[in-house]
């Protein structure tokens, strides 16, 4: 069976990631493709466990190596008992975050020298990348103006201050500039329709023969 295809959606708190990975799924499966929609850190039921650990409580509640530390035991997890299965079976994976999170967030904004973090990475991915990343570019303030109102519990995260969060936005451009052909960036600050429109674009682009079947999404 043909292995199916893993997309990952990255950016700053308050992107429109997760409604949009909502979108990408919709389209995918109306084009007759068998897909999962997922999260970092969580997926699994011991990924949502930690997920918990790392969200809730304050800001200071961890190190920045011992939140990297969790983020890639959930990831594990996340990997081994929910992607490489579903990507085995001929289904296509859409995962909210994956492991350029952990490189802007413990990385560029908590300091941890990005060697190690590859270091991390290299030892227990074994060499597991997506096929596609779509990064959700977005001003900070107009991002956590969304995050302030959209009515849900703020995390750790979503509490740093302006400054992390401009750290965390230059952190994913120049991941994305140092990796062009996987990563494809566009403007979150669109409208919904706009962004979805690019999402779709970028899909199609990465894989040509989706076109026909995904026009219709756009």
């Amino acid at each position: 069976m043909k292995r199916g295809k893993f997309i990952t959606l990255e950016g700053g708190e308050g992107a429109g990631k997760t409604t949009q990975a909502k979108l990408l799924v919709d389209a995918l499966d109306a084009a007759g493709i068998e897909t999962v929609l997922t999260r970092e850190p969580g997926g699994t039921f011991g990924a949502e466990a930690i997920r918990k650990l790392v969200l809730d409580g304050t800001k200071d509640r961890w190190s920045g190596m011992t939140e990297l530390l969790l983020m890639y035991a959930a990831r594990v997890d996340h990997v081994e008992k929910l992607i490489r299965p579903a990507l085995d079976r001929g289904a296509w994976v859409i995962s909210d975050r994956f492991a350029d999170s952990s490189l802007a967030y413990q990385g560029y904004a908590r300091g941890i020298d990005l060697s190690r973090i590859k270091g991390v990475h290299n030892a227990v991915m074994d060499g597991f990348e997506p096929d596609l990343t779509i990064l959700f570019d977005i001003d900070p303030v107009i991002a956590m103006k969304r995050v302030e109102t959209r009515g849900e519990e703020i995390s750790r995260f979503d509490a740093e201050s302006m400054e992390f969060h401009n750290t965390l936005r230059d952190a994913f451009l120049d991941i994305a500039k140092q990796n062009t052909d996987r990563i494809f960036t566009l403007d979150a600050g669109e409208k919904r329709a706009g962004v979805h429109t690019r999402m779709i674009y970028a899909v199609t682009q990465k894989f040509p023969e989706l076109a026909g079947r995904l026009s219709q999404q756009t």
